[in-house]
């Protein structure tokens, strides 16, 4: 087993807000949630690897069964991108500090980071699997999904389904096999033969163009492009205007109302929503 340390540029990690987001969005059979240590698969150029990363207030340590230096190499990238480790917190926090809804929260949360996906495919298909419904309902989905087209990988995990393993299933054997109602189980599809075809989400991209890229598709509305900004394409700015949580903290706004508000929030108006959603959180259990 090989261990590397991978820390953030302020060496700060807001670890229970990490924790919950890992544990809350965990899908049965392809993930491992226990203690302030998660597993699960990652693939690399070459192969599938089991990694488990135990989240701790200054770093995060990551184990690999593999000692593959440029492997290891390729791990810890893809940990870093998912974890949010690459960026520096401390200017995000001294301009919320002085917005009287978040100020309050960036001192109780310091180093706070948005996790994302180490696969698009995958933040796009549990997030579709998420909508309307409840965080525990979307994972259930998730579980199905993987235990019926997943593929089995190290460690007794099942690696979740690749765009081309779903691209050829009919919307009715999706919606059987899963429990989905028909509507979604299209959706679902035709993200797989969007993937398939070569659409990406890459950690980083454009905003505007995989907007309409997305929009495009059946079944995808605002709220999942606005949410997959947020904790997929990991832009800084991204907002999601009709988020209940943001709406509440602000005394119950229009989201046109709130996206009026959250202008003194840029250009950190993604982290001013994770500290909302940190602060509605329950506190992960060790």
């Amino acid at each position: 087993m090989t261990r590397l340390h991978l820390a953030p540029p302020d060496e700060t990690i807001a670890a229970g807000p990490l924790l919950h987001t890992l544990a809350a969005h965990a899908v049965p059979g392809a993930e491992i949630h226990a203690g302030h240590r998660h597993q699960r698969l990652i693939r690399t150029a070459g192969d599938v690897h089991a990694v488990t990363v135990e989240i701790r207030p200054h770093d995060i340590l990551l184990e690999s069964s593999t000692d593959d230096s440029a492997i290891l190499h390729e791990i810890a990238g893809t940990v870093r991108s998912w974890l949010d480790l690459d960026t520096d917190t401390r200017p995000i926090a001294e301009h919320l500090r002085h917005d009287p809804i978040i100020g309050p929260l960036v001192d109780a949360n310091p180093g706070l980071r948005i996790p994302s996906y180490p696969d698009g495919f995958e933040a796009i298909v549990m997030t579709v699997l998420g909508q309307q419904v409840s965080l525990a309902a979307g994972r259930t989905f998730g579980g199905r999904l993987v235990a019926a087209y997943g593929a089995p990988g190290p460690a007794g995990l099942i690696h979740f389904p690749t765009p081309e393993a779903l691209a050829d299933v009919t919307a009715i054997e999706l919606a059987a096999r899963v429990g989905l109602t028909g509507a979604r189980a299209r959706t679902v599809v035709a993200v797989a033969k969007a993937f398939a075809g070569g659409l990406s989400l890459v950690r980083g991209g454009h905003t505007s163009e995989f907007r309409a890229q997305l929009l495009d598709l059946p079944g995808i509305g605002p709220w999942t492009v606005d949410f997959l900004a947020v904790r997929a394409l990991a832009d800084p700015d991204a907002f999601t205007p009709g988020d209940l949580i943001l709406r509440r903290a602000l005394a119950g706004v229009t989201a046109r109302e709130a996206t009026e508000v959250a202008e003194s929030w840029r250009p950190w108006r993604a982290y001013a929503l994770s500290y909302l959603w940190a602060s509605a959180a329950p506190p992960a259990r060790p």
